[in-house]
């Protein structure tokens, strides 16, 4: 139950970086609407990866929290704000999501 707990912490990881991006994107008072829904990801994200490190390791916790973030956060750059999707971004993101599941297998919970 708490690896679910900590996907989804790391889906709202995310999320607050899009809301980051769109921010950037926008004028006026659609500024402040990302920006609210960035901190309501932000501690959405926050309260699930506590609550998941209850039972689960710290650093594999982390590190897969912080892996889906990063990972979430190329995909969304790559289809929605134009972002290159060159060879070796793709390669690194591989590695890296390679990374992640390596860590779940071995860990002991």
């Amino acid at each position: 139950m708490n690896w679910i707990l900590l996907i989804i912490g790391g889906l709202f990881e995310t999320a607050f970086a899009l809301c980051l991006g769109k921010a950037k994107e926008s004028t006026g008072n659609e500024t402040y609407f990302w920006y609210l829904g960035f901190l309501v990801c932000l501690i959405f994200s926050m309260l699930l990866l506590i609550k998941a490190t209850q039972t689960l390791p710290i650093g594999t916790a982390y590190a897969v929290w912080t892996g889906i973030g990063a990972v979430g956060s190329v995909i969304v750059g790559i289809f929605l704000f134009k972002e290159p999707a060159t060879f070796w971004r793709l390669f690194f993101l591989f590695t890296l999501v390679s990374s992640i599941v390596g860590l779940k297998f071995v860990s002991e919970t």
